[in-house]
């Protein structure tokens, strides 16, 4: 049996999830030996395509775990990405889950000794800590992704620079046990009705002097939600005292250390205190912290956004305003802006087969449909999730048809964005971020900034 390890795992849903799938028996798996075998087979490139295809109708079902909080994403999946897999006899089973749930649940499977072709989940949608909990605990199928017929369409030689973006998840070596989906910036936006485009702030200083002169009109999400960890993050961008943006935050927390770490992230926490009275609930006034709101989902935030409570949205995704305008959840005044200036976080997400996956071959088969071209375009057309793939390895029409589909981008171009891009993260850093900001931001704890830090960075980072 493989050792489980966790630092965040919720010990009492592993437990519920075990008994639970103890309890549902065999649920007709394929046989183990059979399951390890194929999966050796495949990863050591004895097996045609064909055969793969062939077993994969045989198995006849994939079970794909994926986040379900968007109903534009839910919607294409139902209407796009099942009949797709269907064309190969393959039934896609759907099932929305938080993501971090579906990590607990196939760590539960594996804690209760289930092996190859023995699992509950065949495929998700995953990435950042979630892809390196999986990682870490060998709980991935193998180095797949350049194997599908497919691949031919994403840059995945580690001497391309093209290639880090795909082969690096939140500074995580993929090893190819991943293949890139879907890939996001992280945008803000505002109404143009109540703040002005030249009223706009560019960078964390201008926007604290704003507030002030406009209090209770901003908030953000609260993390651990990863649109409100993503604020934190670019908050710590810029006010490294170093002036070296993201750069210390790419390695490993155990090669920066410690001591490091505190002095590099207390100017933006002690930023995130100062703004308390400023935020929508606040005080108004310095001293005065009030009540300040932290929307717990982006969709909170966005209801405040659209019923006229703050005058900033946040999320990932620079085609969402296009999608949400022609929907009617927003304005037609609604814009895109470039902030911060300092740098956007923009990432991919991925889809990942675990080891033990009960229908492999034709997780790989899925997989393999949904990186298509035509089915990234079908996505960005459809819903505005930009392509997983790499357009220049396209052919010239096919680039044309993905920047026919391309959406509006309301109120920054292409040329903005990527002027302006900036990584995320090493994914080993995220918990201790949250930790840090539960304790010394929502909890106001009188305790030291740096005993804070020390006990969260203590508690992730071994």
């Amino acid at each position: 049996m493989k050792r489980i390890r966790r630092g965040a795992l919720r010990f009492s849903l592993l437990v519920m999830t075990a008994l639970a799938v103890l309890a549902c028996g065999d649920r007709g798996a394929a046989d183990p030996g059979d399951a390890a075998a194929f999966r050796e087979a495949f990863l050591a490139g004895r097996l045609s395509w064909t055969e793969v295809e062939e077993r994969a109708a045989r198995e006849g079902e994939v079970e794909f775990y994926h986040w379900g909080g968007s109903e534009a994403l839910n919607s294409w999946m139902e209407t796009s990405a099942r009949p797709d897999i269907e064309r190969y006899d393959i039934r896609l089973n759907l099932r929305r889950s938080d993501t971090r749930d579906v990590v607990d649940l196939i760590l539960a499977d594996m804690a209760t000794g289930r092996g190859p072709g023995e699992g509950t989940v065949d495929m998700v949608w995953i990435n950042g800590e979630n892809f390196r909990t999986l990682k870490d605990n060998d709980a991935l199928f193998g180095s797949f992704a350049a194997l599908l017929p497919n691949s031919r369409y994403f840059a995945l030689d580690p001497d391309d620079p093209a290639s880090s973006v795909n082969l690096f998840d939140f500074g995580t070596p993929t090893e190819l046990m991943e293949m890139p989906w879907a890939a996001f910036q992280y945008t803000f936006r505002i109404d143009t009705e109540r703040v002005r485009p030249e009223d706009v702030p560019r960078t964390f200083a201008q926007l604290e002097e704003w507030m002030r002169a406009n209090p209770g009109r901003f908030a953000y999400v609260a993390p651990p939600h990863y649109i409100g960890t993503t604020f934190v993050q670019t908050l710590m961008y810029e006010k490294n005292p170093d002036g070296t943006r993201y750069e210390p935050f790419l390695q490993d927390p155990a090669d920066l250390g410690r001591g490091e770490f505190i002095r590099l992230v207390k100017p933006a926490f002690e930023y995130l205190r100062r703004l308390e009275p400023y935020l929508l609930g606040g005080g108004g006034t310095e001293g005065r912290r009030g009540s300040p709101v932290y929307p717990a989902t982006a969709g909170a935030l966005q209801s405040r956004f659209v019923g006229g409570e703050v005058d900033f949205d946040m999320e990932f995704g620079v085609f969402d305003v296009d999608r949400d305008i022609r929907s009617g959840v927003y304005p037609e005044s609604v814009r895109n802006i470039i902030f911060p200036e300092s740098g956007m976080i923009t990432d991919k997400s991925f889809l990942a087969i675990p080891w033990n996956a009960p229908n492999p071959a034709a997780a790989l088969v899925a997989v393999n449909a949904l990186s298509s071209p035509a089915s990234h375009l079908s996505k960005l057309a459809d819903i505005g999730y930009a392509p997983g793939l790499d357009l220049p390895l396209l052919d010239p029409e096919d680039q044309e048809s993905f920047r026919q589909a391309a959406p509006d981008l309301h109120g920054v171009t292409a040329e903005e964005l990527a002027k302006h891009e900036a990584p995320n993260v090493n994914a080993r850093f995220v918990d201790v971020i949250d930790a840090i900001w539960m304790t010394y931001v929502a909890e106001r704890s009188e305790r030291e900034f740096e005993e804070i830090v020390a006990d969260a960075w203590d508690s992730v980072v071994r």
